[in-house]
């Protein structure tokens, strides 16, 4: 089929001051891509291309006329119209070094070939029949507003917190874990912290020592990527166990893939499609995974309502019993209005609420 491209400029809006060890969001910039096959106008597949810059390797100053320009090109060309086909077609026609346009272009294609509803995946998730565990995310600031989304967290019915750590004193952020944790056990509250590649080669040790002490269940990049040895030697310490995260960006090949995680040996690996190279490119992380009996979770990286439909869609299809990161989508006041819905720390798609039209 021959299909006619259009990209769609957004900038979403947060809600609050989202902090990080790598700074802090007031908004973030996304692409959305319409699709239409030609001769058949009304219906419309829909995809978002989402770079987060300063981490993501496609990130540029010229994104969106980089974009256009590739779907240009793509749309003097025909495009298969079943899912294993246009996963080929992708590989073959956009590079590895192009992450969030390889999510963005699958979904807005399976959503074209599945009638333009914003259908990736037909699971129990999208017939409303399943609800998706999800982890309630604590963003960094000043320990009062730190704690008050804790708070706020708790009491919206989560079981599974995870926390932003290495911005503040880690006393401090010690401070409000422990204080989660004398309220709360590990049976009743599961805690997560990332550090964004915050901690050194010479305090990570005694930093998850101290975390360890309570209870963590996990923590995501410990220290910054590329120091393989390093990350080594952490998770084979068996002080806490340890997620992978900005760890997998730039790993494409299937052997590399392969050979990082043989090196590393991580507990956990954490996937965002627009980082590591769409969906296709996360099944082969899984597969590899759970083949080397190594767990993962599904996470956002800040996409609107459009992104994180594909991803919750893809994620369901393994009904996973992990919380998954995926309760980003309340975070802007400006996002696409969409059936997902959260509900007691669960993740529900409830059709009746509709989108909203691009």
């Amino acid at each position: 089929m021959k299909v006619q491209f259009e990209v769609i400029p957004h900038v979403l809006k947060f809600r609050f001051e989202a902090g990080t060890s790598r700074g802090a969001f007031t908004e973030k910039e996304t692409w959305y891509i319409k699709a239409t096959e030609v001769g058949k106008n009304g219906i419309v597949g829909i995809g978002e291309a989402s770079p987060l810059k300063g981490l993501s390797e496609d990130y540029r100053p010229d994104y969106e006329s980089m974009l256009t320009d590739i779907l240009n090109k793509l749309s003097a060309l025909n495009i298969p119209q079943n899912k294993p086909e246009i996963l080929s077609f992708i590989a073959q026609n956009i590079p590895t070094n192009l992450p969030s346009i390889k999510f963005g272009l699958e979904t807005a294609l399976f959503d074209l070939i599945n009638g333009g509803t914003r259908v990736i995946f037909d699971t129990p998730f999208f017939q409303g029949k399943y609800r998706m565990p999800i982890n309630g995310l604590i963003w960094m600031g000043d320990e009062a507003f730190m704690r008050q989304q804790v708070e706020d967290k708790l009491k919206s019915g989560f079981s599974t917190i995870k926390m932003k750590v290495g911005a503040i004193n880690f006393g401090r952020e010690l401070g409000i874990l422990e204080a989660i944790r004398n309220e709360y056990a590990a049976n009743d509250i599961t805690l997560r912290v990332d550090a964004n590649g915050a901690f050194t080669a010479e305090d990570a040790e005694d930093k998850l020592t101290q975390l360890a002490a309570l209870d963590i269940h996990s923590i995501e990049q410990p220290v910054a990527a590329g120091q393989p040895d390093l990350m080594a030697g952490l998770c084979s310490s068996g002080i806490l166990p340890i997620a992978l995260d900005e760890e997998l960006i730039g790993v494409h090949d299937l052997a590399e893939k392969k050979s990082l995680l043989n090196k590393i040996k991580p507990q956990y690996i954490i996937l965002k499609p627009s980082l590591v190279g769409g969906l296709q490119s996360c099944q082969e992380w899984i597969d590899l995974a759970e083949g080397m009996n190594i767990g993962w979770w599904m996470t956002s990286m800040l996409e609107s309502n459009i992104g994180l439909n594909a991803i919750a869609q893809f994620t369901a299809q393994f009904k996973p019993t992990l919380p998954q990161g995926l309760g980003t989508g309340q975070l802007y006041y400006n996002n696409i209005s969409s059936p997902l819905e959260i509900r007691k720390g669960e993740l529900i798609y409830n059709a009746p609420l509709g989108w909203q039209i691009l």
